[in-house]
């Protein structure tokens, strides 16, 4: 899990692409390497990705190797990336992890397009349009992960949304670069997965049943 708190904007060093997968080698930027092992997770523009290995270049600079599979390269825009690309890093969160955003699984949902930017006072406006079938999950003044990034939604529009970008995120996150035309790899809030689920059912569970079911315990006596 993590939280849509962007910790470093890395880069793509290269692709080693194979008929069924690709090979990603990751530019960790600012963070630090000593806090990855291998197998960790690593949000990488909010694909979850696991360290398969690590390096170093002449200058210094750390990288970390992950596989990326043709499903999540069809399902994201990693397909699209390119050798010197930005991408936003986060690790995942720990117990002790302050929940600055929300909770972030790294499971992208789906690939949007932004379709305008503006000036928006010291803010930027970016309107951006979401697959038809994830649209209905967006709300205004909900939660909403953008290329890793938490971010508030501001209003929507039938299939279009808009966010603000205040100056830190476009200064610390690769969202600088979101002008119209450009992809961004979409998550919705993970509690409107759960709550269509349980509406959806079919099922007819009250709320005792609710509280039944999350409790274990043998009976007493």
């Amino acid at each position: 899990m993590f939280t849509g708190i962007i910790q470093s904007v890395g880069k793509i060093v290269s692709i080693e692409s194979s008929d069924t997968d690709s090979r990603f080698t990751v530019e960790l930027g600012d963070l630090d390497p000593t806090e990855i092992a291998l197998g960790d997770s690593v949000a990488v523009s909010g694909v979850c990705l696991t360290a398969v290995e690590f390096g170093q270049s002449k200058d210094g600079s750390h990288s970390m190797c992950a596989d990326v599979s043709a499903e999540t390269l069809s399902c994201t825009t990693l397909g699209d990336l390119n050798a010197n690309d930005q991408v936003n890093l986060e690790l995942a969160l720990t117990p002790t992890t302050r929940l600055g955003g929300h909770m972030v699984s790294g499971h992208v949902d789906g690939v949007g397009e932004v379709v305008e930017r503006y000036q928006d006072g010291r803010s930027e406006r970016i309107e951006i349009v979401a697959p038809a079938v994830l649209s209905r999950y967006i709300a205004a003044k909900g939660s909403i992960c953008v290329d890793g990034v938490s971010l508030t939604v501001n209003e929507v529009s039938g299939d279009k949304f808009g966010v603000n970008i205040v100056p830190h995120t476009v200064e610390h996150t690769n969202l600088g670069r979101c002008q119209a035309g450009v992809k961004v790899n979409l998550e919705i809030d993970v509690i409107a997965r759960y709550l269509e689920r349980l509406l959806t059912s079919g099922g007819s569970a009250s709320t005792e049943d609710l509280i039944l079911a999350g409790d274990q315990r043998p009976p007493i006596g």
